[in-house]
């Protein structure tokens, strides 16, 4: 039983406009704390596969498994992929697509499980860089990116422009890029190449600020409580949409800038 006046949702009354700037504050704390479990979970995933890239290509031993050295006639050694190889190259689609059409019979530690595993993987499928450029064009190429990528997601977090309606030119971008990539490998033709890499630049740089945007917006629309099941499974999947990105904004910068092996 009420024992006075209910002013909640009378906008003129008193105390509302603290208690609207408390819920708003409340939500903003939220989303600050979310975003960030988001990007450790990318960071986290990007070290791991960094990790066991430099591992498969510096230890004798975990090479062995994934590449096979080949001497050919001209006397140069060139590295060939493993059965193994290709298993963990091909490996991180099956992922995606048992975390997205899973997602909701997953428990949140079977999706983190699912996320290391694929980082693990991603990781020895894309050590073969380290044959076909050179570390230093690799190392300056990864923090161009980390630079470029830091820029556009936080354009993504911060602008007042709605951006989905990006959404579907850029997945008709994606769709594209897959397509030419497909013809491009019968006619392997460097202009083309060089085409795809540009257009691929510019639409992962689309895509994280969209993104960015979008996890914001699923965030305050649904404000997922701390600690919770649906909070650890959600981000994980947003940190998974931002890893993709940041990964292939890095592989088409690299075909544009980097420094190829000299026995290429």
């Amino acid at each position: 039983m009420a024992v006075g006046p209910d002013y909640r949702y009378t906008t003129g009354a008193p105390g509302w406009g603290r208690v609207a700037t408390a819920d708003a504050a409340a939500v903003d704390a939220g989303l600050r704390a979310y975003m960030l479990r988001v990007y450790n979970w990318m960071a986290s995933g990007l070290l791991l596969t960094g990790i066991v890239a430099l591992a498969v290509v510096t230890v004798p031993a975990i090479q062995e498994l994934f590449y096979a050295a080949r001497t050919l006639p001209n006397g140069r050694v060139v590295m060939q992929p493993t059965i193994l190889f290709w298993v963990a190259a091909l490996s991180p689609l099956a992922f995606v697509l048992v975390l997205s059409f899973g997602y909701n019979r997953l428990s949140k530690s079977t999706a983190q499980a699912l996320f290391w595993a694929f980082c693990v993987c991603m990781g020895a499928s894309l050590s073969n860089l380290a044959f076909r450029y050179t570390g230093a064009s690799i190392a300056s190429t990864f923090f161009i990116t980390a630079g470029m990528y830091a820029a556009v997601s936080l354009y993504g977090y911060t602008t007042k422009a709605d951006l989905t309606r990006m959404g579907s030119f850029l997945l008709m971008g994606l769709i594209g890029l897959i397509l030419a990539g497909i013809v491009n490998i019968f006619l392997a033709s460097s202009a083309l190449q060089f085409a795809i890499s540009v257009i691929g630049v510019l639409v992962f740089l689309g895509l994280t600020a969209y993104d960015t945007q979008r996890i914001k917006a699923d965030y305050i629309e649904h404000s997922y409580a701390e600690g919770t099941e649906e909070a650890g499974k959600r981000s994980v999947m947003d940190a998974l949409g931002l890893y993709l990105n940041f990964i292939n904004l890095f592989q088409f910068l690299l075909q544009l800038v980097g420094v190829r092996q000299s026995s290429e």
